[in-house]
């Protein structure tokens, strides 16, 4: 017996580790994705213009604004234009070869929680596990485990930082489950591959919980959450 539960801790070990590497493959694809923007996209949003209002500043028609946000390096007239109305340098408009820094790429789930104040009287943690415990039922289908805690927290009309990351967390195991079972289906790895995939997200899934339930009753803290909320 003592060996079964041996076992069982190295395989949720196991999974834990499998789910962490996936997030961070997710944010990565994201940050990546985000580099290739191009680099008046970024400027123009910074500056809350739309192409219109751009197009309109600059003298440039509203195509040759999306040709270049769509990747056409500007050059000569244009380049001078775009540069002289957003007031920036023209080397600003050039698209980056820089890599995407070390530093961006060290997305983690914090596994070492600081303790809440407990004297914080906004903080209902009996609200806040069932809100977490809430995911249990659709573990099995990981795609909408994020609805039952969402709607309970709109029910509810609490939305503090603890139940903001339950909720974050949940939304991000929902994306990346998806993405994980049609990558064993595009290689082709089998039905078995396929079982045993669908298992380990619904076990990945379960296990997370459980844990942030362990810690929310001892500590009021979780135990797996996230560097940012996406609420």
């Amino acid at each position: 017996m003592e060996g079964f539960f041996v076992d069982l801790k190295y395989s949720f070990f196991k999974i834990h580790r499998i789910a962490k590497f996936a997030f961070k493959i997710n944010c990565h694809l994201s940050l990546m994705i985000y580099n290739q923007m191009s680099e008046l996209k970024k400027i123009r949003e910074k500056q809350n213009l739309t192409q219109e209002e751009l197009a309109e500043k600059s003298g440039l028609s509203v195509r040759t604004i999306q040709r270049i946000e769509a990747g056409t390096e500007p050059k000569g007239y244009t380049l001078k234009t775009l540069a002289s109305t957003l007031q920036i340098t023209e080397n600003d408009l050039l698209i980056s070869d820089h890599p995407i820094e070390e530093s961006m790429m060290e997305v983690h789930i914090l596994e070492e929680p600081a303790r809440l104040k407990e004297n914080n009287p906004t903080e209902n943690f009996t609200l806040i596990k069932i809100i977490n415990l809430s995911s249990l039922p659709l573990c099995w289908f990981p795609v909408a485990n994020f609805l039952p805690p969402l709607l309970i927290m709109l029910i509810s009309k609490q939305k503090n930082e603890i139940i903001r990351q339950i909720i974050s967390l949940q939304i991000i195991l929902a994306i990346i489950a998806p993405v994980i079972f049609m990558l064993v289906v595009i290689l082709k790895l089998g039905k078995e591959s396929v079982m045993v995939t669908i298992i380990t997200l619904i076990l990945a899934n379960i296990y997370i919980v459980l844990r942030n339930a362990y810690e929310l009753d001892k500590k009021h803290n979780l135990f797996y959450k996230l560097n940012f909320s996406v609420l």
